[in-house]
């Protein structure tokens, strides 16, 4: 593996703890800046959200920037954006500084998959993608815990100063490792990507994402505070909760991947956003038992990011056919539609929570759900009805496994 490619691994095990992370220190947040829980969740939203903006509006913008200028750029940006939020004087100025780091995650990650493949020979760029992305996965299954522990025993400045430090050590090995001559292709413009999001068939699938992920981050969001306020757990079990969350998750994620190869990918969807509707109506029930709960988690990570790979194979299928020249764009738009949903998902969770009470995110979350398992019936109908041909949609359909 060529040690340019580890230090942009390093990049995406930064951005992946940086999005997630904040959601186990929700509670000591809100203490500490005087706001209230639906207002610390908008630190979800407004992030997914720079991500979802960010993602197709820089990267067209930023087209003609040499590569590593842009990549060692994002990362100024993104380290900046940590230590904004490690000295944020007040709530407002920590939003801020969320944005900024969210604009960040997403043009980086819509260059790293081009950055990473001009590393390797061509037979080998799947494989370097993956690896890219294997950072997200274990951002997941360390990073958040390890994050959330520092917040609940040092502050959850220190949580931000901490993640610095690892944008600070990725932007050193971008600049050694990574070659200054990249060769890239311009980027589609915003118009191309305004055509594609012209596609209605398209457009659904965008909506199954979105509505999918939108019903998780419903709960998902407030996970600590109904650990905490709900279960009876104190504040530094938290963290080994989401090591639990986050363990699962990377058994998940090959589990989907898997069935979704085996099955297809709107079979093996439809039984996942089946699955995840279900765990989350569980989650109301089991809430109040510390035990139950901890194996809810459990089984809530195995199917949380399980459609990823189910998502992109399909998105990447579908412009193949509707779209053939702007692949790519779709399944960049794809991640967007990711992030639309956390923040979709972040925010209603709020409503809920202010209205109703953090009991009630897990059982509308499942709702939502299966509105998301109704959305992909919908799409296997018309495939139906309309057949496509099928062809692997193998790169592009790893290029944006993360969000």
């Amino acid at each position: 593996m060529p040690i340019a490619l580890l230090a942009l691994t390093i990049s995406a095990f930064a951005i992946g703890t940086t999005e997630f992370v904040i959601v186990g220190l929700l509670p000591t947040i809100a203490a500490d800046l005087g706001v209230n829980l639906p207002s610390a969740g908008l630190l979800v939203s407004l992030y997914a959200l720079g991500v979802a903006v960010g993602a197709p509006v820089l990267t067209a913008l930023t087209g003609k920037v040499p590569r590593k200028i842009l990549l060692l750029s994002l990362m100024v940006l993104f380290t900046l954006g940590n230590l904004l939020a490690w000295k944020a004087p007040s709530y407002e100025s920590l939003v801020i500084a969320r944005i900024l780091t969210g604009l960040a995650h997403g043009v980086f990650f819509s260059i790293g998959s081009t950055i990473a493949t001009s590393l390797v020979p061509k037979d080998k760029a799947a494989s370097a993608i993956a690896i890219m992305f294997t950072g997200l996965t274990v951002a997941l299954v360390t990073g958040v815990p390890l994050g959330t522990f520092i917040g609940q025993h040092f502050g959850w400045r220190e949580t931000f100063l901490a993640v610095s430090a690892l944008g600070l050590i990725a932007f050193i090995g971008s600049l050694l490792y990574v070659p200054s001559s990249i060769e890239h292709s311009k980027p589609a413009s915003l118009l191309q990507q305004v055509q594609v999001l012209a596609q209605p068939r398209l457009l659904l699938v965008y909506a199954m994402t979105a509505v999918g992920y939108g019903g998780s981050f419903i709960a998902f969001t407030y996970l600590a505070p109904i650990l905490q306020q709900v279960s009876g757990f104190g504040a530094s079990a938290v963290s080994l909760v989401m090591l639990v969350y986050g363990v699962s998750v990377a058994f998940g994620n090959i589990w989907g991947g898997k069935l979704a190869d085996q099955r297809g990918p709107v079979s093996a969807l439809k039984l996942i956003f089946l699955l995840l509707a279900a765990v989350l109506l569980v989650l109301t029930l089991t809430a109040p038992y510390p035990w139950l709960v901890v194996a809810t988690v459990l089984l809530w990570g195995a199917v949380a990011f399980g459609n990823v790979a189910g998502l992109q194979v399909y998105v990447v299928r579908q412009a193949e056919h509707f779209t053939p020249r702007a692949v790519d764009v779709a399944s960049g738009l794809n991640i967007a539609a990711f992030n639309l949903g956390i923040a979709g998902g972040a925010w209603g969770g709020g409503l809920i929570v202010d209205h109703l009470g953090l009991i009630h995110t897990g059982w509308i979350g499942a709702l939502v759900v299966l509105g998301a398992f109704g959305l992909t019936a919908l799409s296997g109908r018309l495939d139906r009805l309309n057949p496509i041909p099928a062809r692997a949609g193998g790169e592009q359909a790893i290029h944006a496994a993360g969000h």
